[in-house]
């Protein structure tokens, strides 16, 4: 826009200005990818309007599907009798890995609390609150938690845990009652909208698909699997947790070996029989809550080992090392040996006297008198840890004579 000034010919000085070629505004300048144009959410104006063309909504996510292997993977080797032997070791009367926490404690179990006579749709939001709540929670910590859940529902009036209980109860109360799983204020969250969404759109019910699950927010894959399996009898995956993953890698069962729960899942699932699909994570849980644990596994107590003559199946049996342990001291010496068992000494072959050096008004011991008073002290610890029980103690003086 300009303007244009002309001064007045009268006497009073007047400047006027007079306001012309009035253009419009240029239009809005908006860089835009010539290839990626129709799908920019950018749009230059049109020309006097003063609207945006705005790009299209996108549609929701559809629920996260599984993936499949290009390749089938090929079943291990004794991957039968690797079965049958854990088997064997979680279910027979004499099993090592009997009577696991799972058993009694795992989230299957979590609908009985409701009672035999109890509804069978709290029965099966009551395993679904117990899985969102087992995530980095012990099997006691979590059994718990559902029980005080559904005590402190119960003495507001209501049957027990019901999508309809929870989710009109005082999220103080909630949070009182799982106060000490992992992560319990954002669980408690998530346990009351899941709450919601099944009592709004499942008549007070819990899905039975794995879309309608893993809409739920906090269920992933694995919760949703076990979901179906233990609430519904629905054998549509495996659920892999910490424990499938990593007693799985130690099997030898991944060529490569697999870093997520997700890869060990899609393995699993390409070539072990479909009717073990719901059956593996109860077996392989118990058995690492009691033989395979994560830091020294019993493999002295479990079968795949071969410890006790059978035929070593797992690759990565571990076997305790001797239990004897050597203190060594850095001095002149000489190698003699103690009378006592289990006791070797090195003593120096041309030590000094032992005795005091007097100077003055002061009084030095001499090196082989310290030598051998310390030497005396870590006998007699070795003697009290040996008279206790504790392991064999071997002290060795080592070093080149001076």
């Amino acid at each position: 826009m300009s303007l244009r000034t002309r001064k007045s010919t009268s006497s009073a000085s007047v400047t006027l200005y007079e306001l012309t070629d009035i253009e419009s505004r240029p239009k809005k300048r908006v860089k835009v990818d010539l290839e990626t144009e129709a799908d920019s959410e950018y749009q230059e104006l049109e020309q006097g309007s003063s609207t945006q063309v705005k790009k299209p909504k996108p549609e929701p996510k559809s629920p996260r599907k599984s993936k499949q292997l290009a390749t089938l993977h090929p079943a291990p080797e004794n991957w039968r009798a690797i079965y049958d032997s854990i088997s064997e070791m979680r279910y027979s009367a004499t099993g090592c890995a009997r009577e696991a926490p799972v058993d009694t404690m795992g989230c299957d179990v979590a609908g009985e609390g409701e009672g035999e006579d109890g509804d069978e749709k709290n029965k099966r939001f009551s395993i679904l609150v117990s899985l969102m709540l087992s995530s980095q929670t012990r099997d006691l910590v979590t059994h718990t938690a559902v029980s005080n859940l559904r005590t402190a529902l119960r003495s507001l009036g209501h049957p027990g845990l019901s999508p309809e209980a929870l989710a009109s109860a005082p999220p103080d109360l909630i949070l009182n009652a799982i106060n000490k799983v992992g992560f319990w204020r954002r669980k408690a969250e998530y346990i009351r909208e899941a709450a919601q969404q099944c009592r709004d759109k499942y008549d007070g019910d819990v899905p039975n698909t794995l879309e309608g699950l893993l809409e739920l927010k906090g269920v992933g894959k694995k919760m949703a699997y076990l979901m179906l399996g233990s609430g519904w009898g629905l054998n549509v995956g495996i659920g892999v947790d910490v424990h499938v993953h990593r007693i799985s890698n130690r099997l030898g069962w991944h060529a490569p070996p697999t870093k997520t729960p997700e890869e060990t899942r899609i393995n699993l699932e390409s070539w072990l029989p479909h009717e073990l699909h719901q059956k593996i994570n109860h077996l392989l849980v118990g058995f690492g809550q009691t033989i395979c644990s994560p830091v020294k596994p019993s493999c002295g107590e479990c079968s795949l080992s071969g410890v006790n003559g059978g035929e070593r199946l797992c690759p990565s049996a571990q076997f305790p090392k001797s239990t004897s342990r050597t203190t060594k001291i850095s001095t002149s010496s000489k190698t003699t040996k103690s009378s006592k068992v289990g006791i070797k000494t090195k003593t120096n072959a041309a030590e000094k006297p032992m005795g005091e050096v007097t100077v003055g008004d002061m009084t030095f011991k001499t090196d082989s008198q310290v030598k051998q008073e310390l030497l005396d002290d870590r006998l007699e610890g070795a003697h009290l840890e040996e008279a206790r029980g504790g392991p064999e103690v071997k002290i060795e003086w080592e070093g080149n004579e001076k």
